[in-house]
């Protein structure tokens, strides 16, 4: 274990020139660069209060302030997963040329969509001030919720990098399946409005669980039960083993077919 620690800290500044060169290359030729962070959580919470507000009549508080901080942990799951999906098929000239420990290349999205993400959570605290919400001490404690979810897209990353790189079709279809998750991740409505059998499913959504956690912590106070990390926790931990097991067995074929 120590050797791969080692390893790491040893390529952690090529990590930094990674993330760097995401984030550049992300904001390129655009003008308002990393604001455009800030404001595309802002307006996607109009469009969605004024159509869901008044069309269905959600009976939520602070309707705003529920919607966006959905999108906080539900576009943060979306981009960092679907960015490490193709790290390693992007990086082919360059893994081709010197070895380079393939996994740094999956991790610097992850770590491009954390600084996206802050950009957002800033978002949030702003609309929270300018709406009077109160700014309690549990808005500290949202690194566990945030650090369990940065652990499961990683975790998700490896897996989807190691699968897209021999099957390209992945990528189109991921497209799809996050299409269909949106719609079982409370972001944009109450669980409370479901039926039974409905709610069921939404609650196997691992992001469910994290989602729930954030917004208990941002919006109403309310500290998470042990039960509920303990769960979000297992899940997390097992999905970033159980992607890191796949990717580093599968890591030396890589060469073959990208």
């Amino acid at each position: 274990m120590s050797v791969y620690v080692q390893n790491f800290l040893k390529f952690r500044p090529l990590l930094k020139e990674l993330v760097t060169r995401d984030i550049k290359t992300k904001y390129r030729r655009s003008i308002l660069g990393v604001l455009w962070t800030l404001l595309n959580p802002l307006l996607m919470m109009l469009v969605l209060s004024v159509v869901f507000s008044h069309i269905f009549k959600f009976q939520v508080e602070n309707y705003p302030l529920y919607i966006l901080s959905g999108q906080v942990v539900f576009n943060f799951f979306s981009e960092s997963t679907s960015s490490a999906m193709s790290s390693i098929i992007q990086n082919a000239p360059l893994i081709k040329k010197v070895y380079i420990p393939k996994y740094l290349f999956t991790l610097s999205r992850v770590a491009s969509s954390i600084v996206n993400v802050m950009a957002s959570f800033c978002a949030l605290i702003v609309v929270m001030i300018f709406s009077d919400v109160e700014l309690n001490f549990t808005v500290l404690l949202l690194i566990v919720p945030m650090a369990i979810l940065i652990v499961l897209s990683t975790g998700v990353g490896l897996l989807l990098a190691t699968i897209a790189v021999k099957f390209r079709d992945i990528i189109h279809l991921y497209g799809v399946l996050i299409t269909a998750l949106t719609y079982l991740t409370p972001v944009i409505y109450p669980i409370s409005i479901l039926s039974p059998k409905i709610r069921f499913f939404v609650e196997l959504n691992p992001l469910t669980g994290i989602l729930n956690m954030f917004r208990n912590l941002m919006l109403y106070n309310t500290l998470p039960t042990l039960g509920q990390l303990l769960i979000s926790s297992v899940i997390a931990v097992g999905t970033f083993l159980f992607g890191l097991f796949v990717f580093y067995k599968s890591q030396d074929k890589f060469i073959l077919n990208i």
